[in-house]
């Protein structure tokens, strides 16, 4: 996921994609300590990546509301 395509995202879309990323991680990681070979090793860094990505774009909405 590029982060041009992050931003225009609404904050809802942002939250729930998060959210699917997570749980995406999470069954990734559980192949992992079991022991299964993954088909596609680079996948975890690159869930970790795009999970970054968006809460860098919330993060920086919310820096600019915090302002004084």
């Amino acid at each position: 996921m590029k982060y041009h395509e992050i931003i225009v995202m609404s904050e809802q879309d942002k939250k729930k994609k998060i959210a699917d990323l997570k749980l995406q991680l999470v069954k990734l990681n559980l192949q992992v300590s079991t022991g299964t070979t993954l088909k596609k090793p680079k996948e975890i860094r690159e869930l970790k990546k795009d999970i970054a990505r968006i809460f860098t774009s919330l993060n920086k909405k919310n820096v600019g509301k915090n302002k004084n």
